[in-house]
C-alpha cells in the first residue's frame, strides 16, 4: 500500500452526502443535493480535481465528457468549455481545477492537504503556479510540438527538466514536496509530472532524479490515483446519474 493510501488516515468527514436520486430543482422533482463534476478521465486538470473531491469525501454525480463532442449543458455552465467543471447544488460554477481541489477540501479535509507539514498553503501555491505556468508551457511545446509555430521539442524538454531537477531537489529533503505526508502540492502537481513521464518513459527513467521518480511511482500506487482513474462511459443528456462515490 502506498503511503499516499488515505485507508488508515480518515477523520469524521463534514461533507454532506445522500444516496438518493438527485434531481434538477424542476417542478415535480427532488432539489439536487450532489455537486455535477464535468470530467474528462485523461485530462490532468480533471485528474487532480477529482482526486481532491475523493480527499474531501464528497460525492459528485459525474458527467464524462469527450472533447470532441462537449454537451452543451456544459458549455452553457461555463463558456470557456473546458474540463473540469463543478456545479454546486445552489446553482454556483467552478471552473478552474485547483479552485475546485481549494473549495472541496475548505468544505472538508481529514488528510490535512491545505496544512502541509512544511511551508504554508501559499508556498504551496506558489510552487504549484510554476507547475501551472512555466512547467505546462513547456511540458505542451515539448509533448505537442506541431501544435506551436516553431516550437523546438528539445529545447522545451531542456526548460522542462531544469523544473524537474528543483522538484527532485526539494523531494531529496523530504518524502513529499512539503515534509513527509502527502498535501495539496503533491497531487496538483503530479498528474503533470505523470504527463511528461509519459511522452518518453525511457527517457524519463533514465533521467538522474531518483526522488522524483520514486515520488511519481508512489502517486501512480496510491489508491486515490486509482480511484479518480475509473473509466465511464461518455455522459449523454438524459442519462442516469452516474455517481463518483468519495467512499
Amino acid at each position: 500500500m502506498s503511503e499516499i493510501d488515505p485507508a488508515s488516515q480518515t477523520k469524521p468527514s463534514k461533507a454532506a452526502k445522500t444516496d438518493s436520486p438527485s434531481g434538477d430543482g424542476a417542478p415535480g422533482t427532488a432539489k439536487r443535493t450532489r455537486p455535477i463534476l464535468y470530467s474528462f478521465r485523461r485530462c490532468p486538470y480533471a485528474m487532480r480535481a477529482r482526486m481532491a473531491l475523493l480527499a474531501a469525501d464528497i460525492d459528485v454525480e459525474l458527467r464524462e465528457v469527450v472533447l470532441r463532442d462537449k454537451p452543451p449543458s456544459m458549455i452553457e455552465a461555463s463558456p470557456k468549455a473546458t474540463v473540469p467543471v463543478l456545479i454546486l447544488p445552489d446553482g454556483s460554477v467552478i471552473d478552474e481545477s485547483l479552485e475546485i481541489m481549494v473549495w472541496a477540501l475548505a468544505e472538508n479535509d481529514p488528510l490535512e492537504w491545505l496544512t502541509p507539514e512544511s511551508g504554508t498553503l501559499d508556498d504551496m501555491l506558489a510552487l504549484i503556479a510554476l507547475n501551472d505556468g512555466p512547467f505546462k508551457h513547456h511540458l505542451d511545446r515539448f509533448k505537442y510540438h506541431t501544435r506551436y509555430e516553431n516550437a523546438d521539442p528539445i529545447e522545451h524538454r531542456q526548460d522542462a527538466e531544469k523544473i524537474l531537477n528543483r522538484l527532485d531537489g526539494r523531494l531529496a529533503v523530504g518524502k513529499y514536496l512539503f515534509g513527509s505526508r502527502p498535501a495539496l502540492a503533491d497531487f496538483a502537481i503530479a498528474p503533470f509530472i505523470r504527463q511528461f513521464a509519459n511522452a518518453d518513459a525511457a527517457a524519463f527513467d533514465a533521467m538522474p532524479f531518483a526522488h522524483l521518480q520514486r515520488w511519481l511511482n508512489d502517486f501512480l500506487a496510491s489508491s486515490f490515483f486509482e480511484r479518480a482513474m475509473t473509466k465511464y462511459d461518455q455522459w449523454h443528456e438524459g442519462d442516469d446519474p452516474i455517481i463518483f462515490k468519495a467512499a
